[in-house]
């Protein structure tokens, strides 16, 4: 008999079916006793009248059911399985770290991470995974919609050339190598095949921050868009890809998220007088982003908030600075529930503009410089780190609970 999912048996009503899953919990009473099965959509609830079919029977043990479905209102998706016959396909004999039948682990999270196959089976550490693969899948459906190609980019690559050190070296074959920090570079150059393109990916950054937002790899979605007027461009095509994002995360993981139709956008001048920082601050720190995100929610009822105009020197080179007020930048951040969660902006696209933001010293650039030595339209674009998003999304705190295996300064297992 094929198998069917937890979430297809309400429409199964009297008929004898077969599921298969993980022992979830048993729960045994005087008369009866009532076994618990996960499998990868929900719960199933088997009526056991034998209890001695359940003696031995571990949870996290793996078991398939055959049995007749029966309307019960107090059972999961409002029936059950009565009349089983229980066969053990894998069985539990180790004792588990941590109670998965409970509505929230209480483990502790170094004893979560440490048992990662285990506790990522708990359904609220699987709902987080969820909520990313929709993310991403609404990502992908967005930029497809408005004309991105999806590309592929190196991971490893031959110099630490875009933000210093933070990188992480390798062995490249007898040479040096490096895990790449982004795609940046390659993205710029594949706007000059395909106009637009966007890339799913890990990135890697070796930065000795050990806090609640920062990973070691996490997974960027980074886009890249040509002939555009300026930063406002790509802003605009930002947001309805947030909007699809949203959209694909309430169809798919039932996680209600709204967008306004127009992000409020605020200047980093103006943005530092919101949050009470000094007027010579080069860059937002996280207790200005909290402030400015309580602005947006008050004044315009918008969790996201775009800070634009950010200065020069707290940008990476390629940024193109604002025409009407050169030391300030067409780049900006997006602020999601006073975190940032992107960067974007425009950047350089002549050659010449290139080599004196280099000071001349384009040697270790020349692969990249190409592009523009060649011919490269107005462009800019940007990277949403998923982990964030996500973290921001489900009012979770700690990226490291929306990670499947996350890598941080300390951890490089499971």
């Amino acid at each position: 008999m094929q198998r069917i999912l937890s979430t297809q048996l309400a429409s199964h009503v009297h008929e004898t079916v077969t599921i298969a899953g993980w022992v979830h919990r048993r729960r045994l009473l005087k008369s009866v006793a009532f076994l618990i099965v996960r499998d990868a959509e929900g719960l199933s609830q088997v009526v056991v009248t034998d209890q001695k079919i359940l003696e031995g029977l571990t949870e996290e043990s793996v078991v398939q059911v055959t049995a007749t479905v029966t309307p019960n209102e107090q059972a999961p998706g409002k029936v059950e399985l009565t009349g089983p016959a229980i066969r053990v396909l894998s069985a539990v004999s180790a004792p588990l770290p941590f109670e998965l039948h409970r509505p929230e682990l209480t483990a502790s999270l170094p004893t979560q991470l440490d048992h990662a196959a285990l506790a990522l089976r708990h359904p609220a550490r699987r709902a987080a995974l969820r909520v990313a693969a929709a993310a991403t899948e609404g990502f992908r459906a967005a930029l497809s919609e408005q004309r991105f190609v999806e590309i592929q980019t190196p991971k490893i690559v031959g110099s630490a050339t875009e933000s210093g050190a933070n990188v992480f070296a390798i062995d490249y074959f007898g040479r040096p190598g490096y895990l790449a920090q982004s795609p940046q570079f390659y993205k710029q150059l594949m706007v000059g095949v395909f106009e637009r393109v966007f890339e799913v990916g890990p990135v890697f950054r070796a930065e000795p921050s050990d806090t609640a937002r920062h990973l070691s790899q996490y997974t960027s979605l980074d886009a890249e868009m040509g002939f555009i007027e300026d930063h406002r461009d790509v802003m605009a095509a930002l947001t309805r890809t947030l909007t699809v994002m949203a959209e694909a995360v309430t169809t798919r993981a039932g996680l209600a998220v709204e967008v306004p139709a127009e992000i409020p956008a605020v200047h980093f001048r103006e943005a530092l007088k919101i949050a009470g920082a000094p007027e010579d601050e080069p860059d937002l720190a996280p207790a200005h982003e909290r402030a400015l995100g309580e602005w947006a929610r008050r004044e315009h009822g918008s969790e996201f908030v775009y800070v634009t105009g950010y200065p020069m020197r707290k940008r990476p080179f390629y940024t193109h600075p604002d025409p009407a007020d050169p030391a300030y930048s067409n780049g900006f951040d997006l602020l999601f529930k006073g975190l940032e969660i992107v960067t974007g902006g425009q950047r350089l696209h002549r050659y010449e503009d290139y080599v004196r933001a280099l000071e001349g010293n384009t040697g270790p650039y020349e692969g990249y410089l190409d592009g523009f030595r060649y011919g490269m339209p107005p462009h800019g674009g940007w990277a949403i780190g998923l982990e964030r998003f996500v973290a921001r999304l489900m009012s979770i705190k700690n990226v490291r609970e929306v990670a499947a295996f996350p890598r941080d300064l300390h951890r490089i297992t499971p």
